[in-house]
């Protein structure tokens, strides 16, 4: 079982804001917060973001290199990720494989796939037995 993760992020402002709107809605609550960072939690495990020093923001992120590709969440039904797809398009946040969805991933994957500001993607997924 995962204990947490962490996330450096190229501007903390904008990444709570974006967070401070999705994660509560999959059911997780704030944990810490401090000047540089904050997480959030659920029952089992916790994410951090941590704002990147300066000098390592020139890099910029990449999911097709070494590291980290995506992030996934359950959500609890098929209807909140319909909302949730329709909220995130009002606030023009960047939807991946838009013109499969809700099948990108498959027949059986419900699925909505996004950016965070950092363009790092996003799944947020239902499972019907699991």
């Amino acid at each position: 079982m995962i204990s947490h993760i962490e996330i450096y992020v190229s501007d903390i402002v904008k990444t709570r804001k974006f967070y401070d709107i999705l994660l509560p809605r999959l059911g997780y609550v704030i944990y810490q917060e401090w000047p540089e960072g904050f997480s959030y939690r659920d029952r089992n495990s916790y994410i951090v973001f941590v704002q990147t020093k300066n000098k390592y923001i020139k890099n910029g992120y990449n999911r097709c290199n070494i590291g980290l590709n995506h992030i996934a969440y359950k959500c609890g039904s098929k209807e909140e990720i319909d909302n949730l797809r329709e909220f995130l398009k009002k606030e023009n946040v960047r939807l991946l494989y838009d013109n499969k969805y809700p099948f990108a991933g498959g027949p059986e994957h419900y699925a909505l796939y996004f950016e965070d500001p950092d363009r790092i993607k996003v799944e947020i997924v239902f499972y019907e037995n699991i």
